[in-house]
């Protein structure tokens, strides 16, 4: 007796006219967390995902969904679906494998997936093809079950990571990434240290450069420096030059003067605090050392590569390798992107040489904290 023949299945960048056939298999293959035509459409129309289809003589069997974000070298896979009777035949593994291909192929370093806990059989293909658990997320699906976090390196290379755990916070303002991001790196430091709205605005009014750009004043590295020393950290302020900050960031004169006067402040406060700034162009070797002697790192980048805007941007360095700085973004709206997806992002070291500088000045700030040793 002749075995039956596969069916002859490719495997297709998906299109427009695939909608309709998209939106069957999601209702046939998930009971909740449902994607909708209307975000099919948009991702079709997107060009920051891999978007692929399992094509049977032109009927759509299946299909997968990874995100890739700007400025990092993260992919995530978003959705992994094959209609009912195209299961068993190895189209979920050929989807995520071709998706996998394709984000290497791109730059991205990482491949990560939630997965819900109880979903055996999806771990099992996850765990079989490389990905490991490195954390977990309660309440996360619309029933209340939790998730399972997995990541795969997709590109090979197995460097020694030094990470740091950090809590991650996010800002609850446009302007508020500076106290954001302290409230991260005091927290990896002291994890029962508050992190709340309050806490947020009060470093945000201690450390405000007043004018900015635009809007309201972002923070000014001393300001965070001396934030930090008020509750109980040791901090040190790094920068790249000695003139006052951000006044090329404002055009009107007044405006001008009133930025060099709060740095100016600044610095007296900080040496009447005993809060030290360094002039100095910190380097990655530097941030790797402060990591591995354990220390937290908040760093000023520019959000251009992220989202085209040259928006000054405070960061909490959370981890390095030989290929990737890893940070802490507290603003998920950059690209749409997920708040799982802030957490530990891959930043490509040469990219990240190129976002650390700010301004024609080419200014790198950073401050740096450590515990303050009792006796």
């Amino acid at each position: 007796m002749n075995k039956p023949t596969k069916p002859r299945i490719v495997l297709r960048e998906a299109e427009t006219d695939d909608v309709d056939a998209l939106a069957e298999i999601e209702n046939q293959a998930f009971e909740h967390d449902r994607m909708s035509r209307r975000r099919f459409r948009y991702w079709l129309q997107a060009t920051h995902c891999i978007f692929l289809v399992a094509d049977h003589n032109g009927q759509v069997c299946g299909y997968t969904l990874v995100l890739l974000h700007r400025g990092t070298r993260l992919a995530r896979l978003y959705s992994l679906a094959v209609a009912p009777g195209y299961q068993g035949l190895g189209l979920s593994r050929r989807l995520l494998s071709e998706a996998e291909k394709e984000a290497a192929e791109r730059k991205r370093l990482f491949m990560r997936l939630e997965v819900a806990r109880s979903n055996e059989k999806a771990i099992g293909l996850y765990e079989s093809m490389g990905y490991k658990v490195f954390g977990s997320l309660e309440d996360y699906y619309e029933d209340h079950e939790d998730a399972l976090r997995m990541q795969k390196r997709v590109r090979t290379l197995a460097p020694k990571l030094l990470q740091k755990r950090t809590p991650w916070y996010q800002q609850t303002t446009s302007f508020t990434c500076g106290p954001a991001s302290l409230l991260m790196a005091m927290g990896s430091l002291r994890p029962r240290l508050k992190r709340d709205r309050t806490s947020e605005l009060d470093i945000w009014r201690e450390a405000t450069t007043i004018f900015m750009t635009s809007g309201h004043g972002g923070c000014h590295p001393v300001g965070l420096g001396l934030a930090a020393a008020r509750r109980g950290f040791q901090a040190e302020v790094y920068l790249s030059t000695g003139e006052p900050l951000f006044v090329n960031g404002v055009r009107d004169p007044e405006k001008k003067e009133v930025v060099r006067l709060v740095d100016q402040q600044f610095r007296e406060h900080a040496r009447e605090d005993d809060v030290p700034i360094h002039q100095l162009m910190v380097s990655q070797e530097h941030i790797a050392a402060w990591i591995e002697e354990g220390c937290a790192v908040v760093i000023l980048i520019s959000t251009y590569r992220m989202d085209g805007r040259k928006a000054p941007h405070w960061v909490t360095v959370s981890g390095i390798d030989s290929e990737c700085l890893y940070v802490h973004d507290p603003d998920p709206e950059k690209d749409k992107q997920d708040a799982l997806d802030c957490q530990y992002m891959p930043i490509a070291r040469e990219d990240f040489d190129r976002m650390s500088s700010f301004g024609k000045e080419k200014l790198r700030a950073c401050v740096v904290l450590r515990r303050i040793r009792k006796g």
